[in-house]
């Protein structure tokens, strides 16, 4: 019998835990055995939400991007993330779990032992024994889908599709895979070192900003970059506030999931993840004020994303008043990082770098500073040393070593992968000028993202054959009023400029 404070557990209706005794790769027979008891079910519960809330996260990053450029790629952006979850979620069955998170892995990378889902099931996973490593899994694969996502954004309006998925592929398995092993993996360099990254500073931000700026410069500069024809406000600003809102909500699977059970550490990681949002958007949007004297939706919506990036490796080891730190910070180093791309003159359309790895790399330093053992602690089980609250004034150093070395390594693979693939024939990365002109989503798509960039090309046409017969000597529009809603069309050349005009004011 056993009583806690004076109720006997043996009378209560619940399934109790017990401690894994299994000792083949799968984690037991399920024919012969029950594989739940070895597990609590509100973690089970408590983290397919968090995959889903991760899941969520992707589109979200589409619209942002899709928000922020021109109409006639919008829907190139969109595609891109969803198909980077498609593409990314198989590799990451075929072998990139394997690579990054089996049982057997060296310091840098894993083996194949788990190629193909092959035995993974119900053992305790790598990253918690309190998850079975089937859940563990696909948690993680959303970490890889949404990494390709953010780092593909950077073929925004210039960019060829097909090209772009093989390099999905081959940069999640090259890059992501090492670098999620050697931060995550117990058998990694820097875990063992003692680095702290909760949920994703290197692997995620810090590796797909550092792949989106090698991408940009591969890719070379947008045509009319430098001039006037590149000086638009970002097309849809209600696509960015919506992949903001999708951002944030599925940030909370992103960090508190990161805990890896249903405890007070989540709790602690989805406090702080909140905060830092609110504070990065009130600090960008006030920076932007100072010089615009305007309140900048899109200057709010990046402080957001800014403060969530930057909280992301210290969400799980920093106390809750330090999140405004994380938040104003963040958002201040990503601000004024926006502008770097014009000293290193490369064309970061989205500004991907600036905001995921500058902000990844002022997270992973702060959390240096303000991580502290009783955080981690709050799971139970967690036991780190600490950060410069602890005294532990070594922990910079791993972190900026952590850091660097993801950057580099991400930078400098993306750029061979992407020569590599530029040689390949029929891979060339760039779209031809032609494209650029028509827009990245009906040369490459055939789609657009709005009906009426199809019936500006009807009228246009129509108007081109039938001038005579639509419009009256006075070149005012016409129309049969005994049709039942007849409504007259105007000519869309009225709305297209000066150039689209010329021939007609000849």
């Amino acid at each position: 019998m056993v009583v806690i404070n004076g109720v006997d557990l043996d009378t209560l209706d619940y399934i109790q835990k017990f401690p894994y005794n299994g000792t083949i790769p799968t984690g037991g027979d399920s024919l012969a055995e029950n594989l739940n008891i070895f597990y609590e079910s509100g973690d089970i519960g408590w983290m397919i939400t968090a995959t889903a809330l991760v899941l969520l996260m992707i589109p979200g990053v589409g619209f942002f991007y899709s928000g922020l450029a021109r109409r006639k790629s919008a829907l190139s952006l969109i595609w891109l993330s969803v198909m980077a979850t498609a593409v990314t979620s198989f590799q990451w069955f075929f072998w990139g779990y394997s690579l990054t998170f089996s049982h057997t892995a060296n310091s840098f990378i894993g083996d194949l032992s788990n190629f193909g889902f092959k035995d993974v099931l119900a053992q305790p996973s790598v990253g918690s024994p309190r998850l079975p490593d089937l859940l563990f899994a696909i948690y993680q694969g959303m970490f890889s889908a949404i990494t390709v996502a953010l780092a593909t954004g950077a073929v925004a309006e210039r960019g060829r599709m097909l090209p772009c998925i093989v390099f999905m592929l081959i940069w999640s398995t090259l890059i992501y895979d090492p670098i999620a092993c050697w931060t995550w993996n117990p058998a990694g360099w820097s875990n063992k070192l003692g680095g702290l990254d909760f949920a994703g500073g290197t692997p995620v931000h810090i590796s797909s900003g550092t792949a989106a700026l090698a991408y940009s410069m591969m890719l070379g500069k947008r045509r009319g970059h430098g001039t006037h024809e590149l000086n638009y406000r970002p097309h849809n600003v209600t696509h960015i506030v919506i992949g903001t809102v999708f951002l944030w909500v599925g940030w909370f699977g992103f960090n508190a999931g990161s805990a890896l059970s249903a405890n007070m550490r989540a709790v602690m990681a989805a406090v702080v993840t909140n905060l830092a949002a609110c504070v990065g958007g009130i600090t960008w949007c006030v920076l932007d004020y100072r010089l615009e004297r305007k309140w900048s939706t899109v200057g709010f919506c990046s402080g957001v994303v800014a403060g969530l990036v930057a909280i992301t490796p210290g969400s799980g080891f920093v106390p809750s008043w330090a999140a405004v730190p994380f938040g104003v910070l963040g958002a201040c180093f990503a601000n004024y990082a926006t502008k770097l791309k014009f000293i290193l003159r490369i064309d970061d359309s989205l500004d991907i770098f600036a905001v995921h790895a500058v902000g990844g790399v002022v997270g992973n330093i702060l959390t240096a500073f303000f991580a502290a053992d009783y955080i981690a602690h709050l799971d139970g089980t967690s036991v780190i040393k600490g950060g410069w609250l602890n005294q532990n004034w070594i922990q910079l150093a791993y972190q900026l070593a952590d850091s660097a070395a993801g950057g580099a390594y991400s930078f400098g693979g993306t750029c061979i992968i992407l020569f590599v693939i530029n040689l390949i024939p029929g891979l060339k990365i760039r779209a031809s000028e032609e494209a650029e002109i028509l827009g990245i989503d009906d040369a490459e798509i055939g789609e657009f993202a709005y009906d009426y960039v199809e019936l500006t090309r009807e009228v246009l046409n129509e108007a081109e054959h039938d001038d005579v017969s639509r419009y009256s000597v006075e070149g005012n529009p016409t129309f049969d009023p005994r049709e039942k809603n007849s409504i007259p069309l105007i000519d869309a050349r009225a709305f297209s400029g000066p150039s689209s005009q010329a021939p007609h004011a000849q």
